[in-house]
């Protein structure tokens, strides 16, 4: 790497400091760390919801699929933004009533605290699971561009690097300070794709625009794909699939809910979340044009003439020996933005769900810190005490997943898809019957996850692939069906008010 890009890099981590210091002076409550005091403009939880559904995957991969399958993720994007509006219209208000600081305990105020910590516990597997996945595999583009620039750093080095940086601001500003930094990051990687459509553009080429448009390249969906279910970017999977995708991650997911959560007022997190699906569309739109400006730079030819395996290895190449000193800096602290984004808000994430669903762990962390003689520490204290537990955890994870890329990817794609649908479907279930049972959503709960796991291990060995939009779907449907069989063989007739007193609700740890 030149100076420039030093320079840049430098700039960069200069930055997130000065960010956090200030957010630093203010001083961290309780409120500062879980919810930012609920002073936070929208805009600014806006760009933190973008930043955190985009990591290094998806900001080195979306360049890929434009190369070969054009602007599908924009029409994917088209689904997203109809499940915000339902998100918006139908969701937030029943979180906002409750004043909720995680939103498992809505389903531990409507079902009690068995399916709140059931759905939250999930939640936390899932988290440690897949970001465990995206570090070992995003790891691997950073240290080949790092590599090939002209620092040597393994891959080891560099985790606990980023590590350690992420968890410094996370821990010293609670939520404010991942949500600036995250409109920092977003900010970055933003203006790095920006840049690079504008100078691919500014290159004259022999095999330009026309050609894209007759090759499809432009298209917002394929259709035709193989069997209805296993076409990822038909019309139905995004737009049907896209939209209940959308309703679980950002209706029923404590990475995304809490940063709506943390809005001043409910006409705030509705505009943050809505404007999130326009600017991840656009954020879309300009990660495919670079595709789309290097197929045709590259006269369409395939991606193994320049000796790349897969579309994922497209963009971190054009990176390192395609862009100009300084731009290439940018882009790679882009890279860097998306993975500590997205790990600064799981970690937060990670660690409010804990302090609020599960006493247990603010129980054992008082203990423990008892028996080492630290005594009379706040609640902070321990929020950040959980955070570390959650940070060496997810650290151990992804050096267990870097032993096998290959099949870390595959849980990577599946652990999503295997927890959104059956989570969503118990709170939907509770929101369409009034007259729901705690019990029969867990069951439901449990008996769809075992049953999703299934179909992600076993129904591929059988010939069976279903895309990845309508595996969210299905495990709603799994619960839908599950609780009402266990509502209707089982014969459970308690009233609502019996269930509630039969299913205590969760101590709040955080109020």
């Amino acid at each position: 790497m030149s100076s420039a890009d030093f320079l840049v890099i430098f700039a960069y981590f200069l930055i997130l400091l000065l960010i956090t210091l200030h957010v630093t002076k203010q001083g961290a409550t309780t409120s500062d760390f879980f919810s930012g005091h609920h002073d936070l403009p929208w805009w600014a939880l806006c760009l933190s919801l973008v930043a955190t559904e985009t990591s290094t995957l998806t900001f080195i991969s979306v360049p890929g699929v434009g190369y070969t399958n054009g602007m599908v993720f924009v029409g994917l994007a088209c689904g997203y933004l109809i499940g915000r509006i339902i998100v918006a219209v139908w969701f937030l208000p029943l979180y906002a009533q409750g004043h909720f600081v995680s939103v498992y305990q809505q389903l531990g105020q409507r079902f009690g605290c068995p399916v709140q910590q059931l759905a939250s516990g999930v939640f936390l597997l899932t988290r440690l699971i897949g970001e465990g996945v995206r570090l070992a595999t995003g790891m691997l583009p950073l240290v080949w561009m790092m590599t090939q620039s002209g620092l040597l750093l393994d891959q080891s080095t560099l985790l606990i690097g980023i590590l350690a940086v992420t968890a410094v601001y996370t821990l010293t500003g609670g939520l404010r300070a991942v949500i600036w930094s995250d409109t920092l990051q977003l900010a970055i990687y933003g203006l790095g794709a920006f840049l690079c459509v504008y100078l691919f553009a500014s290159h004259p080429v022999n095999f330009g625009w026309l050609q894209a448009q007759m090759s499809g390249k432009f298209s917002l969906f394929h259709s035709g794909h193989g069997t209805f279910f296993n076409g990822a970017f038909t019309p139905s999977a995004a737009l049907v699939g896209g939209t209940i995708l959308s309703l679980a991650s950002h209706g029923t997911d404590q990475l995304m809910v809490q940063r709506v959560l943390a809005a001043r007022t409910l006409g705030a997190a509705r505009m943050a979340l809505i404007g999130s699906a326009i600017v991840v569309g656009v954020l879309f739109f300009l990660l495919s044009l670079v595709g789309i400006e290097l197929w045709m730079r590259n006269q369409g030819a395939s991606l193994a003439t320049f000796g790349l395996h897969t579309p994922d290895e497209l963009f971190p190449y054009a990176i390192v020996f395609d862009l100009p000193a300084g731009l290439r800096g940018l882009l790679i602290a882009g890279v860097l933005s998306a993975t500590m984004g997205s790990l600064s808000a799981t970690l937060n994430a990670m660690a409010t769900a804990s302090m609020t669903d599960f006493s247990v762990f603010r129980t054992a962390v008082v203990k423990m810190l008892a028996y080492l003689g630290v005594t009379g520490r706040s609640d902070v204290f321990v929020a950040r005490t959980i955070t570390i537990f959650w940070g060496v955890a997810i650290f151990l994870a992804t050096l267990f997943m870097a032993g096998s890329a290959q099949s870390a990817v595959i849980v990577g794609l599946s652990i999503a898809g295997w927890s959104w649908g059956p989570v969503l479907g118990a709170f939907l279930y509770g929101m369409v019957f009034k007259q729901a049972q705690g019990r029969d959503v867990a069951k439901g709960l449990v008996g769809a996850l075992v049953l999703m796991a299934f179909v992600l291990v076993g129904a591929p060995r059988l010939g069976v692939h279903i895309a990845f939009p309508w595996l969210v779907p299905l495990g709603l449907i799994l619960l839908f069906l599950l609780a009402g069989l266990s509502r209707f063989v089982l014969g459970v007739h308690l009233a609502p008010h019996q269930n509630h007193l039969e299913e205590h609700t969760c101590h709040d740890t955080t109020r």
